[in-house]
């Protein structure tokens, strides 16, 4: 796993020892990267069940300006940490533990808000759903900003209320990307 383009291209990331940890893979991340395209410069990104960085890693590169991190696990934010520090972003960088919906209230209590948020939870565990209600009650996710989710093919979004629209859904062997635009 490395980090494909941007101010540390070829980056190799350190990896989980053991299989908990399911990171988006090269040729999935490097799509969806292409959908966001030049939207990402400047961007402040929150990276939800986060597990290596790589996504916001990825983001930072190409030009976000700030990311914060969430996951509960502690392997993965030793692992977080540790790439941070390798892409030398942990200025730009916030890594928190704690449970992904605990966090996005807390987040919203503090006054925390942004542009993309990219998600990738463990997939066939109801987890889409539960997120997208969450920010639909917690609003961090700012006006014309992205909800990118990454979730099973063998899962459906939820019925999505009007103030978010699916721009767009790819599908790549067992994963689905969906990128839902707030208003």
């Amino acid at each position: 796993m490395r980090i494909i383009t941007g101010k540390a291209k070829g980056l190799k990331l350190i990896t989980p020892k053991n299989s908990d940890v399911r990171p988006t893979s090269d040729r999935v991340k490097e799509s969806l990267f292409s959908i966001i395209g030049s939207k990402i410069c400047g961007a402040v990104v929150l990276d939800l069940f986060a597990g290596t960085g790589n996504l916001g890693l990825e983001a930072w590169s190409r030009g976000a300006e700030k990311i914060t991190f969430v996951d509960e696990s502690r392997a993965s934010l030793k692992i977080i940490q540790g790439n941070t520090v390798k892409a030398r972003a942990e200025n730009d960088a916030v890594i928190i533990n704690a449970c992904v919906l605990k966090a996005i209230a807390e987040l919203e209590s503090k006054g925390k808000s942004f542009d993309f948020v990219f998600c990738d939870p463990p997939y066939d565990k109801g987890w889409p759903e539960k997120v997208i209600r969450q920010f639909l009650k917690h609003r961090i996710v700012k006006a014309g900003g992205y909800l990118v989710l990454e979730y099973s093919a063998r899962e459906k979004l939820p019925t999505l209320p009007s103030e978010v629209t699916e721009v767009r859904t790819e599908k790549y062997g067992d994963t689905r990307v969906s990128f839902l635009n707030w208003q």
